[in-house]
């Protein structure tokens, strides 16, 4: 027995929502990519500020993880699938592992300011692709998770100052 299709009612035009759906995928794999990099950096921290770093990256581990169910949900909210595993994952994200055995608290700051806006740039591009398809409830929503990246990375960029 084959399984039914997944189809979503919605009134924005299917041509129009894959290409909203795609950007958001993309934006989807490089949340988790940089859920876990914040999260090892959480993990791996030392040095003399150990304690504000270790809490800030958990904050915005926390924070990134937070937008994951909300970006899948608006994907099939407009009629398509999301990513299924961390296969799918690697395929789509553009933010870069590292699996470095030790990074400095300086290059971590760094890093993930950078990310933080990689990120960003990817949710411009999915705003442009809503605004295109005319999808104002993703448009909104992308604001948000806009604002708290760049909110990321203005922190990482103000630790680093003293770094």
């Amino acid at each position: 027995m084959t399984a039914p299709e997944l189809k979503t009612p919605t009134d924005l035009k299917s041509n129009a929502t894959k290409s909203v759906a795609e950007a958001l995928n993309g934006v989807l794999a490089d949340s988790y990519a940089l859920y876990f990099k914040t999260k090892n950096f959480h993990w791996h921290v030392s040095g003399p500020h150990f304690r504000d770093y270790h809490l800030m990256f958990d904050d915005q581990a926390t924070q990134i993880l937070a937008t994951t169910d909300l970006i899948a949900e608006r994907v099939r909210k407009t009629g398509n699938t999301t990513l299924r595993s961390i296969g799918d994952i690697a395929r789509h994200q553009s933010v870069v592992d590292n699996d470095a055995d030790y990074v400095s608290p300086a290059d971590m700051l760094k890093e993930l300011r950078e990310d933080n806006l990689k990120l960003v740039e990817s949710l411009r591009v999915a705003k442009a692709a809503a605004t295109e398809a005319g999808d104002n409830a993703t448009e909104g929503i992308i604001d948000d998770w806009t604002d708290q990246a760049e909110e990321r990375a203005w922190f990482l960029f103000e630790a680093s100052r003293g770094a």
